[in-house]
């Protein structure tokens, strides 16, 4: 429980605090993985809506704010990565005008650290219920960031690698699996930022206008995020697209060598092969500087072949 921004005292699931003062007196109560039970307990304690209690205990929602009386109902989604691939949890919030209850499903990172930073400037703290959803919005944005940095350094560093090697199968095939995580995540991104936006351009219960900037806040902090991962798919985009014109140039460079060196050894097999012919009327058999001709020639029209195809730049 919270008065003036000051921590009062703790409560239990089961207590049913009486808040006197206005906005600035409430309950923040954090669980994590709760039973049905425990939901059930704090259904009857604050008067929380059965569909948004139902939502908040399958945790397998989309992003979005449900207005029940004047209760809100928000679902956030955490992402995290975990080894290669992108892993999200879910974060439900209850807010009235005197309690704010925040039910998380498979998030790594806990609320402690934000209660503790937030019970560290009272005078913010102080603002109410709606600026502690802020913060757990606020929150769940901002680790949204690390993870699409991490893997903005494994995409460059994957375009810097399709410039001066052929892509092996591995790389292609994590190329296709970064743009599913990528296309699954931006299916989160969306609703997430319409939920933000909500918050700055409707009326909504227990949501003052103050709080508006805050909210818009972090709607930037989404659409930036947004903006990091439609980059990534495009360079992914461009990273398959250019090794694959870029293995077809070296490809066709090696059928263009594979080519003239054919061409230079056609000469001195076509000349041998005539040669090679069991004929008796040939008469050149009988000059005394044949041999030493043929060999000429042949060096000729081979080195001119060879002097042609530098300059052609097929060798």
């Amino acid at each position: 429980m919270y008065r003036d921004g000051v921590r009062v005292r703790e409560v239990a699931i089961t207590d049913k605090v009486d808040c006197v003062h206005e906005k600035s007196e409430f309950v923040w109560i954090g669980i994590a993985d709760p039973t049905a039970a425990e939901l059930r307990t704090l259904q009857q304690t604050y008067a929380l809506h059965p569909l948004a209690v139902e939502d908040a205990f399958k945790a397998h929602q989309l992003p979005k704010v449900d207005v029940y009386g004047d209760q809100l109902f928000v679902v956030a989604r955490t992402a995290y990565l975990e080894g290669d691939t992108i892993a999200y949890g879910e974060t439900a919030v209850f807010v009235g005008h005197s309690h704010i209850i925040s039910v998380r499903h498979g998030s790594m990172r806990a609320h402690t650290g934000l209660r503790t930073d937030l019970e560290a400037t009272p005078t913010l703290l102080a603002h109410g219920v709606d600026y502690i959803l802020h913060a757990i919005l606020d929150f769940i944005s901002d680790g949204y960031l690390p993870m699409v940095e991490t893997i903005e350094l494994e995409v460059l560093e994957m375009e810097r690698r399709a410039i001066d090697n052929f892509l092996g199968r591995a790389e292609i095939s994590r190329i296709f699996a970064l743009r599913r995580e990528l296309m699954r995540f931006q299916r989160i991104l969306v609703p997430m930022g319409e939920v933000a936006s909500k918050f700055v351009r409707l009326e909504l219960p227990c949501i003052d206008k103050e709080s508006r900037p805050y909210f818009n806040d972090v709607h930037d902090h989404v659409r930036r995020v947004q903006m990091i991962v439609d980059d990534l798919r495009e360079v992914l985009t461009s990273v398959f697209e250019f090794s694959t014109l870029l293995e077809q140039q070296r490809t066709g460079g090696i059928t263009r060598q594979l080519a003239a060196w054919a061409a230079i050894l056609a000469v001195p097999t076509a000349i041998a092969g005539i040669y090679g012919m069991n004929f008796e009327n040939m008469p050149e058999l009988k000059t005394q500087f044949g041999y030493f001709v043929v060999l000429g020639v042949i060096a000729s029209a081979c080195s001119g072949l060879f002097l042609w195809f530098r300059h052609t730049k097929w060798l």
